[in-house]
């Protein structure tokens, strides 16, 4: 299996987002040298997180064009963070051409309440923050930390977070590139 050098990946960022399903993921693909792009769909850079923190983003989905050239979309949890993507309808646009496109897609906590929206998850399984399986309409539901059904990656909640970035950079860089980082991480 080629590992793909050049990869991209898109993050879409929306006010109430979790900082650490944001943050940790776009940290770790970058230390695994993924081409990693935080989107805002706020109509500003700037985007505040559940806990007041501001991030500002490298584009926003305006300047960023169809995503034709992504590799993976990530959608962070936390809330309104997630329904606030899920409202959205470019990035529900942007996730249904990039599963027809049969490219990956991955979520965290809330977050797959969004590709539930968008159709993706039908018949699928998937993980999703305790308590929110009715969001995930007619997916398989895992009580799992990280959850992958084909292209498609869940992860549960903050404390998945590690798990599933170490397992984003895998896709693109090998398994031995991901265990590398998380070695040099102290995770474990």
């Amino acid at each position: 299996l080629k590992q793909n050098i050049m990869a991209k990946v898109y993050e879409f960022l929306a006010d109430g987002f979790e900082e650490i399903e944001a943050l940790a993921p776009v940290d770790v693909l970058r230390r695994g040298g993924v081409e990693t792009v935080m989107v805002s769909i706020m109509g500003r850079r700037e985007v505040v997180s559940a806990h007041g923190v501001t991030v500002v983003a490298d584009l926003m989905i305006e300047e960023a064009g169809d995503f034709s050239d992504a590799d993976m979309l990530l959608l962070p949890g936390g809330m309104p963070g997630s329904t606030n993507l899920r409202d959205h309808q470019g990035v529900i646009a942007a996730l249904q051409r990039q599963a027809q496109a049969g490219k990956r897609v991955g979520a965290i906590c809330a977050a797959p309440l969004v590709l539930a929206h968008a159709g993706l998850l039908h018949g699928r399984r998937a993980t999703i923050y305790p308590g929110m399986a009715t969001h995930l309409g007619d997916a398989i539901y895992e009580e799992k930390l990280v959850v992958e059904d084909g292209l498609i990656t869940t992860a549960e909640g903050p404390a998945a977070v590690l798990p599933y970035s170490y397992r984003l950079v895998s896709y693109f860089r090998g398994d031995e590139a991901a265990q590398s980082i998380a070695k040099g991480m102290v995770y474990d």
